[in-house]
């Protein structure tokens, strides 16, 4: 593999006592598109300025092309930033905001006029570089921005949230546009949100967050189907989560009981011993409702709710002993939707459920 564009070595922010981002550690690899994810205050954004340059480290080693840049001021980092608020000039137009860090580099006004003109035409944008943003959607905004960034040619192009003010409708748009943007012109971008499904539409790995600390980096596939640890999980999609004591264990089988007269059969390399308490997760699109019992896994339950939600319905599923379950099933038409009250059978597959300590 070749060497990465960004390095972090176990970098560390500390605000007095408080510990912002605790000795992370992480590639990004030459026109990658890295997300780092996680929930409010969890070190993402720190970790993204202390990348631009605009927070200092409090311990550790930052590199760009095998060189460090802890020392280097921002302007010096070849690095192009978007944040969520877009910062335009309110007083300029599109071209002449795209057109400032040129000129703040004193670049020759032919050359500004033609590196303007190409970056406006590859995000779609070349018919408006005379208004102002005021006369812009959100949209177009958000375009011009990143226009912005990548007009004088950075390595990396670092983006804080910058979807979070669009409504949903225009955010999914958005996503498809910036990912195509990204793989047009190859640019390596390191990206910061807090929305799940914004990370796994966009990126190709993501870094998960909680407290300061890397939990988890891999591919969105990788992370979904294969969590480390019952965080990553429950941040990372929708899943239920279940605590239970190992009624047994034989290789490659764990038996849990995760309530009275309830078992689940987990398919799993772990083997922990009889007694010990664990906390199992599925996801709610492995779970199946049938009016007839069959399988390994395979429970009879009351429907407590039924939610449509147009491409799928969302069930609550009381499994007995007051333990419910969320299970989700595609709808295109022709499925039966089993309404509150109604009798079903819960079944799952073994593989699909993760143990975890």
């Amino acid at each position: 593999m070749s060497e990465p564009l960004v390095t972090l070595r176990a970098v560390s922010k500390h605000y007095g006592r408080a510990i912002a981002v605790n000795n992370v550690s992480l590639d990004v690899f030459e026109g990658e598109f890295v997300t780092l994810l996680g929930p409010s205050g969890s070190g993402k954004t720190t970790t993204l300025m202390l990348i631009a340059g605009f927070e200092a480290p409090t311990s550790g080693e930052i590199r760009i092309r095998g060189a460090s840049v802890v020392a280097r001021p921002p302007e010096k980092r070849d690095i192009g930033m978007v944040f969520q608020s877009y910062a335009l000039f309110p007083h300029m137009s599109v071209f002449d905001n795209v057109a400032y860090p040129l000129r703040t580099r004193r670049v020759p006004s032919t050359e500004v006029a033609e590196r303007v003109a190409r970056v406006l035409d590859a995000v779609r944008m070349s018919g408006f570089a005379g208004r102002y943003p005021r006369q812009l959607s959100g949209g177009q905004q958000q375009r011009v921005a990143v226009a912005r960034a990548l007009v004088y040619r950075p390595s990396l192009l670092l983006m804080d949230e910058p979807l979070g003010a669009l409504d949903k409708k225009l955010r999914e748009e958005m996503q498809s546009e910036l990912k195509d943007l990204q793989r047009t012109l190859g640019v390596t971008t390191l990206y910061v949100t807090h929305d799940q499904q914004e990370a796994l539409a966009l990126s190709d790995r993501i870094a998960i967050m909680n407290v300061g600390d890397v939990v988890q980096i891999g591919s969105p596939l990788a992370l979904y189907e294969h969590p480390a640890t019952d965080f990553v999980a429950g941040f990372l999609g929708d899943v239920n989560t279940l605590d239970g004591v190992v009624a047994g264990a034989e290789t490659g089988v764990v038996r849990v009981e995760i309530a009275d007269g309830i078992e689940v059969t987990v398919t799993t390399a772990a083997r922990p011993s009889a007694g010990k308490r664990v906390r199992l997760t599925l996801r709610p699109e492995r779970l199946d409702l049938a009016t007839i019992a069959g399988g390994v896994n395979c429970w009879r339950g009351l429907v407590r709710g039924a939610t449509f939600r147009g491409e799928l319905v969302r069930y609550d599923v009381e499994l007995g002993s007051g333990l419910v379950v969320n299970v989700s099933r595609p709808y295109r038409g022709q499925e039966t939707i089993f309404g509150p009250g109604q009798e079903v059978f819960v079944r799952s597959r073994p593989d699909d459920w993760r143990v975890f300590g």
